[in-house]
């Protein structure tokens, strides 16, 4: 079996304009799906257009300012992905933008091709969802503040996972590339960050594979901080935090279906894990970080 190219494009190889990461449905060979990343130096800003693709700003590190449509958005942000959830900004197509960083950040920007335009808001952090999935080994934090129940969009669908350093996550494997019951067509894209050890960066693991020979997907990537992995097929998981490192990723998808949904299908081969959960206490270490209480009222 051979991987598509260019799967996992590691940290700093998808540069463009002003975007430190960009990864558009033309970049990737499919028709919805984009995520853009942004870094800002203090008092740093960048001006941009959506065009056809809705999207949201996301503080990954740092505060930020945000334009659009004549509405600003004051996002409170967070130091880091493991430290809190954080409050954003959704961002209509066709709309200009303006983001402003006072002390600097990085801030993630997933989207979507979009057919309605919808209005700009701000979605607060103690309005996101924290769910905590799984158990034991397989225990992970989901914030779905881009779910479909969670917050409306045209197409997109977004959500980042926290995932305990020693554990697996997107487990059992599962897919969402075809029609049907419990199952929707989903392009999506995997953005990393791993946290620190005392002698420097960490890593991870991010598995995709297809058991179709006639699109067969290979990948077994080893992910640090800023990389990407794309899943235009096939079943994906585990992600792998390795032990003393945290994981965190953030996940886009967004495919044809008229309503939005993250319906899946799991690998049949290793489907029979979520039984054994019920039998494991869920990790200590979670939940990762929530804001405190009044902290985003606007």
């Amino acid at each position: 079996m051979t991987a598509p190219p260019g799967l996992h494009r590691p940290a700093g190889t998808s540069a463009a304009g002003p975007f430190a990461t960009q990864v558009t449905p033309a970049d990737c060979g499919w028709d919805y799906s984009s995520l853009r990343v942004l870094d800002l130096g203090p008092d740093g800003q960048a001006t941009f257009g959506t065009g056809p693709d809705e999207m949201l700003v996301l503080p990954l590190a740092g505060a930020c300012t945000v334009t659009a449509d004549g509405d600003e958005f004051a996002l409170r942000g967070r130091p880091d992905v493991f430290s809190r959830v954080t409050d954003f900004a959704y961002l209509p197509r066709d709309a200009t933008v303006t983001v402003r960083s006072e002390a600097g950040g990085r801030f993630a920007l997933p989207g979507a091709r979009a057919t309605r335009r919808l209005p700009a808001r701000y979605g607060p952090a103690d309005q996101v969802p924290v769910e905590i999935r799984g158990s034991g080994q397989a225990s992970r934090q989901v914030n779905n503040f881009c779910s479909p129940e969670a917050f409306e969009t045209d197409r997109l669908v977004s959500v980042e996972v926290l995932t305990p350093a020693g554990n697996w996550s997107s487990y059992p494997p599962h897919k969402h590339d075809q029609a049907g019951p419990g199952e929707a067509v989903l392009e999506e894209i995997y953005y990393f960050e791993v946290g620190p050890g005392p002698s420097g960066p960490g890593l991870g693991y991010q598995r995709v594979y297809s058991t179709d020979p006639a699109r067969p997907i290979d990948v077994l990537a080893e992910v640090r901080t800023g990389d990407i992995v794309l899943v235009p097929h096939g079943y994906h998981g585990p992600s792998m935090a390795a032990p003393g490192y945290d994981l965190y990723y953030l996940n886009v998808l967004a495919g044809p279906a008229e309503q939005r949904t993250m319906a899946f299908c799991d690998d049949p081969a290793h489907g029979w894990l979520r039984e054994t959960w019920a039998g494991q206490p869920v990790d200590p270490r979670l939940p990762m970080g929530r804001p405190e209480p009044g902290e985003e009222e606007r």
